[in-house]
């Protein structure tokens, strides 16, 4: 089993009067996982992975039938379903933020080609990037957060100072799809991703952004955390 998998009780965490909200954005493969993971340790904020909720979302359409090439429908499955939040401690001792369908959390069912195949498209219906926006911006009731997805810094929390993207040249994500046992067009998913009507991928305003093609996780970690640390308030 994945180590950051959900296994543990929840967390409780007192809400603070101003939470931190780290948005971390960028391609795929470009390391957004391992390194938000990796920078919310070092700092004890919360996890948020927003692409397994639209991952669970998929799941959830392929298990009830729903026709996934149907906005109206998936738009309706998702204003339907009972969801919940829980902010739970994992075997790595990250503290992470998951997506509850009636109190089950689909950790191995989401990462399968079928549930990515589906997530790829009813991730681009505006209804449910609207929907994904609200449950996402609820995630700061558990305190301070390191949010990776596509969209966070433009979409989600356009509002926060700390703001970066992570992008690697197209073989070297390709590479490291490929070491992970992945087969993927990356750069058919860079169009989709970019082109999209609602919530596109962008470098979001303000966003610190970094090419680490020839970087390694702790490199890229490293400069995440001294580039945070910079913008955060000095003790007088």
């Amino acid at each position: 089993m994945n180590p950051d998998n959900f296994v543990n009780p929840v967390i409780k965490i007192t809400l603070k009067k101003h939470p931190i909200v780290i948005a971390i954005d960028g391609t795929s493969a470009s390391g957004k996982s391992t390194n938000s993971k990796l920078v919310a340790k070092a700092l004890g904020y919360i996890y948020v992975d927003t692409g397994a909720m639209y991952r669970t979302l998929g799941w959830y359409c392929l298990q009830k039938r729903v026709d996934i090439h149907d906005p109206k429908a998936v738009a309706a499955a998702c204003r339907k379903w009972k969801t919940s939040l829980e902010c739970v401690d994992t075997k790595s001792h990250l503290h992470a933020v998951h997506l509850l369908v009636e109190g089950y959390y689909p950790d191995k069912e989401i990462r399968t080609a079928e549930v990515s195949a589906a997530t790829s498209l009813i991730a681009a219906i505006p209804k449910v990037r609207d929907w994904m926006k609200k449950k996402q911006r609820e995630c700061i009731q558990f305190g301070n957060l390191v949010m990776e997805g596509r969209d966070i810094g433009t979409n989600v929390f356009p509002e926060t100072d700390y703001k970066f993207y992570l992008d690697a040249k197209l073989e070297e994500r390709t590479a490291r799809r490929s070491a992970d046992g992945i087969t993927e067009n990356l750069a058919a998913r860079d169009l989709r991703d970019s082109q999209r009507a609602a919530a596109p991928l962008m470098i979001a305003l303000g966003a610190k952004v970094l090419d680490n093609s020839k970087m390694t996780s702790a490199e890229t970690s490293g400069w995440l955390l001294a580039e945070i640390r910079k913008l955060m308030p000095q003790p007088k």
